[in-house]
């Protein structure tokens, strides 16, 4: 039925929804978009599911945005690349309203969208060797469509310590930034993932579902509004003279003119 992501239920209702490109690196593309917004619908109809844990297939988590799609929306006008910033936000916030506790399990290394998906889980636990990184702004580009998100997740004060430097940094920095709940040696994270799991598996369903609704009706506002202006945002920054160069560099294999790194 899908072709870049896999969902496997066990008899428990635990349902696994996993990234399926490990040949590159779960780098999000548009067929992968409709895919996770088709899954989180289906998912969320499913009375049979009672826990959704996310995670990806290989080496890494998420590296954020496929590479083709990027070099896509490089010819394309204002208002098509908007349309497309609609569906990373469409995805995002389908998965953020899942009326299912949502786990986390980052089993490698998370890079701009990534760290957007990381985000948007319930509970988020991470392998200690795990890179993680906002580095849109390498590209000449913004972190926008997935920075509700990161901001509800992080705060503010701690969102700007990353938000903005394109910083590669570990997975201890990412539990203090609030990313990650917790990190644990590789041969511990399925444990660690099936502890969060199972205190579930013994709540009434329902009740889940409404009091995770409540947490996001009293946490900060992403609403319509919101989405808009983050799309909005990154529409504006395509259109800047830093996008084209700092894109055409990375597809050149060559430092953007304003490097000195």
């Amino acid at each position: 039925m899908f072709e870049t992501i896999t969902i496997a239920t066990d008899t428990r209702g635990v349902a696994t929804l996993t990234l399926d490109r490990p040949d590159k690196h779960n780098a999000m593309s548009a067929q992968m978009l409709s895919e996770l917004t088709e899954a989180a619908a289906m998912l969320a109809s499913n009375s049979a599911v009672r826990v959704v844990v996310l995670t990806g297939a290989g080496k890494s988590f998420c590296a954020g945005g496929d590479l083709g799609w990027m070099r896509a929306q490089m010819a394309m006008d204002a208002t098509t690349r908007s349309a497309e910033a609609r569906k990373l936000a469409t995805m995002l916030g389908a998965l953020n309203a899942l009326p299912k506790p949502l786990i986390g399990r980052v089993q490698g290394n998370a890079f701009g969208g990534g760290v957007g998906m990381a985000c948007i889980c319930d509970v988020t636990i991470g392998v200690a060797t795990a890179k993680f990184g906002l580095t849109e702004t390498r590209l000449g580009l913004i972190p926008a469509t997935i920075g509700p998100y990161v901001l509800a997740r992080m705060g503010e004060g701690r969102a700007r310590r990353v938000f903005m430097s394109a910083r590669i940094f570990d997975a201890v920095e990412a539990v203090d930034l609030g990313i990650l709940s917790r990190s644990v040696a590789a041969e511990e994270l399925a444990q660690a993932v099936e502890r969060e799991v199972v205190p579930y598996l013994a709540c009434a369903p329902g009740a889940v579902a409404a009091a995770k609704k409540l947490a996001r009706d009293l946490g900060p506002r992403i609403d319509e509004g919101i989405v808009d202006h983050t799309i909005a945002a990154l529409a504006a920054q395509w259109e800047s003279d830093e996008a084209a160069e700092g894109i055409g560099a990375f597809f050149d294999k060559r430092k953007p003119e304003w490097s000195q790194g």
